[in-house]
């Protein structure tokens, strides 16, 4: 498995929306992609280069993703875990936002920010959001801790679960039915959005989670 590579810029190539370069490390050449914002600052040809690289390993074939330093190639892997996010999503979203913003979009659940990137639709920023959000808080806190986290967007997660008291089962409970985190959340703010007391047993909550989730689904 390729991690690291330290070599002579030979050549960049760009096809389509994708972005790439040639670097040549002890007689062999590697190709990369990279995402737009760092293909657009690359040094001329023949530049010494080095890279933290992802090896995707696929049935049609291996690929090789650089990035200048491993923060952003641990939050391109973090990226490839939630459904839905593919190699190109996650070189759109490390191209558009830096990773202090990239981390700060997802812990606020900016929404129009995550959006901005190419390939990434609301359904998407939402389950970054949703899957994300605590692993961001943990995993990167130094990023975290510099970045402006109070709400001003589409605030997905903001606030807590409307569930008082068993939230905790409710959720546990309709994700062992097999639903998935995204549709837990917007079963529980959509049931409270009808008055539901916070206070009112678990198995009423799940009871109008799952008639909703139900409708939803037809």
């Amino acid at each position: 498995m390729i991690g690291w590579l330290q070599g002579r810029l030979s050549e960049t190539w760009q096809q389509g929306g994708r972005c790439g370069l040639l670097l040549i490390c002890q007689g062999v050449g590697y190709e990369l992609q990279l995402s737009q914002r760092h293909w657009q600052r690359l040094p001329a040809p023949g530049a010494e280069l080095s890279l933290h690289v992802h090896h995707s390993i696929r049935d049609d074939g291996w690929t090789l993703f650089g990035f200048t330093d491993r923060i952003e190639r641990d939050l391109f892997r973090e990226l490839l875990a939630v459904s839905g996010v593919g190699p190109q999503a996650a070189l759109g979203l490390l191209g558009t936002l830096e990773p202090r913003e990239l981390v700060s979009a997802v812990v606020r659940s900016d929404l129009r920010r995550l959006c901005q990137a190419p390939g990434v639709g609301k359904r998407t920023a939402e389950r970054l959001a949703v899957e994300l959000r605590q692993r961001f808080r943990e995993r990167f806190v130094a990023l975290v801790d510099g970045a402006d986290i109070s709400s001003d967007g589409d605030d997905l997660m903001g606030e807590a679960l409307p569930v008082a008291v068993g939230a905790d089962e409710v959720g546990i409970t309709l994700a062992a039915l097999g639903y998935e985190a995204l549709e837990i959340h917007r079963a529980l703010r959509a049931v409270a959005a009808t008055g539901l007391a916070s206070d009112a047993p678990v198995d009423t909550w799940i009871r109008d989670c799952l008639r909703w989730l139900s409708r939803a689904a037809a």
